[in-house]
């Protein structure tokens, strides 16, 4: 059987996204490297066919002020990174000018980043999720796409939670690119640390989630959609339990947020039609949560739980000796921020800004600043911020941004960006912004039967 065009070209797509989940949990350079030549060479042939084409040029059109303001974040990316004459640094970056002097370093020009090779791949990085959230808005415009794509996130992430989960039980030995040096007692899978894998999981449950309210309400019932949700079930127990293997406390404690959300609206609601799955959340808490849990994590399994009292206590004074914790890390990057306001340190010069000031700790180092919101407006500045936000801004008021759906993501986005570096992370910057786009009513016409 011939497969159609537009069939052929969401496979592609969900295999780039399963290539970039398996290759591509962490930020390697390398692997930024690799998702911007493919997906690049998939939207040159991608966009020769003309409907594709319309469709681009449609949403061109409807965006042209939220496109213009990326592109000249985008833009002013690139000027962080290129050499400058020596007097300039001097007046758009002071700090950057003072640390050249006490480094000795020699030369008439330089860059205002830091780390012009971090920011040259951060720049590769930011395209090609431009790329691909394009692609995706061309390829999964009807309802029938979206539960389409829900479904293969929800499969995936029940995959990657399932080879971790493995790899735990066996003693998370090394294998081929599994690397769990760092990990031995916690689930990581194919991630560069087991915080970021629990986000990537959480994600893939709120698809879950939502394609188990979704399903009722426009899917017939017949017995195919009937094996669909029991399959659905299996998935969201096996995330479950990757989340609760991850032992991450941010992990963990998103998972129960997204859980109880979902309970309260379903209950303020008093919606019949969605009793069942209220049902189902309930049994997901008595069973995944606490039989499960305690299986896996014994008497720990509260203590992951208590997540903003432990995370908060690290963000207080302390008068003890030095000992970075992950809230002395992020003190550290909020006190440069006045240093590189307006232009920022550029993207990765956390970790050299870092190692500058502490070059006498060999045993103190950190890559990123653990809270994403500091780093990146540390790294934009504040020039690079307004763009960026702006560009968004437009964005998100020409699409229903004040739904249940929105709300739930940003509340998982504000987490992620005051307490972990996740969302420094390809393939979860991938999977939010596009979880972000999708706009239920504007599918409202669509049959999906």
């Amino acid at each position: 059987m011939l497969v159609k065009k537009g069939k052929f070209y969401k496979y592609i797509f969900l295999l780039i996204l399963t290539l970039m989940t398996i290759f591509n949990g962490g930020n390697s350079n390398l692997f930024i490297q690799f998702n911007f030549i493919i997906v690049s060479i998939y939207f040159l042939f991608f966009i020769k066919k003309k409907n594709y084409l319309a469709e681009l040029k449609y949403i061109f059109y409807y965006n042209k002020i939220s496109i213009y303001l990326f592109f000249l974040f985008i833009g002013f990316l690139i000027f962080q990174s290129i050499p400058l004459p020596s007097e300039w640094i001097k007046v758009l970056s002071p700090q950057k000018y003072d640390l050249l002097n006490k480094l000795e370093f020699s030369g008439n020009s330089h860059s205002i980043s830091l780390s012009p090779t971090n920011s040259f791949f951060g720049i590769l990085n930011y395209v090609t999720l431009f790329l691909f959230l394009i692609i995706f808005k061309i390829l999964f415009n009807k309802k029938k796409d979206i539960f389409i794509f829900y479904f293969f996130l929800i499969s995936l992430g029940a995959f990657a939670a399932s080879v971790a989960i493995y790899f735990y039980l066996i003693g998370n030995p090394d294998f081929l690119i599994i690397k769990n040096n760092a990990y031995k007692s916690s689930a990581t899978g194919f991630f560069i640390n087991r915080t970021v894998f629990s986000c990537f999981l959480v994600l893939c449950f709120y698809c879950g989630i939502e394609y188990l309210k979704l399903i009722d309400n426009y899917l017939r019932d017949n017995t195919h959609n009937f094996f669909k949700k029991i399959y659905v079930r299996i998935f969201i127990l096996l995330i479950t339990i990757g989340i609760i293997t991850t032992f991450s406390k941010l992990g963990n404690f998103l998972l129960v947020s997204v859980i109880i959300i979902n309970i309260a609206q379903m209950l303020y609601l008093n919606d019949k039609k969605n009793k069942l799955f209220l049902y189902t959340l309930i049994l997901i808490v008595l069973f995944d949560i606490f039989i499960i849990g305690f299986y896996f994590g014994s008497e720990k399994l509260l203590e992951r739980y208590s997540f903003l009292k432990q995370e908060i206590i690290e963000y207080l004074p302390s008068t003890t000796e030095i000992n970075f914790s992950r809230g002395d890390i992020s003190k550290f990057a909020l006190s440069e921020l006045k240093n590189f306001l307006y232009f920022g340190y550029g993207g990765g010069g956390f970790e050299y800004l870092f190692k500058i000031n502490y070059e006498n700790s060999s045993s103190v180092y950190a890559t990123h600043a653990h809270s994403d919101i500091i780093e990146f407006i540390g790294e934009f500045g504040i020039i690079g911020s307004f763009f960026i936000l702006l560009s968004i801004f437009f964005l998100f008021i020409k699409n229903n941004i004040f739904c249940f759906k929105n709300f739930l993501l940003f509340y998982l986005l504000l987490f992620m960006l005051i307490f972990d570096f996740s969302f420094h992370i390809p393939i979860i910057q991938f999977i939010l912004i596009i979880l972000m786009s999708i706009n239920y009513e504007k599918h409202n016409n669509f049959n999906i039967n």
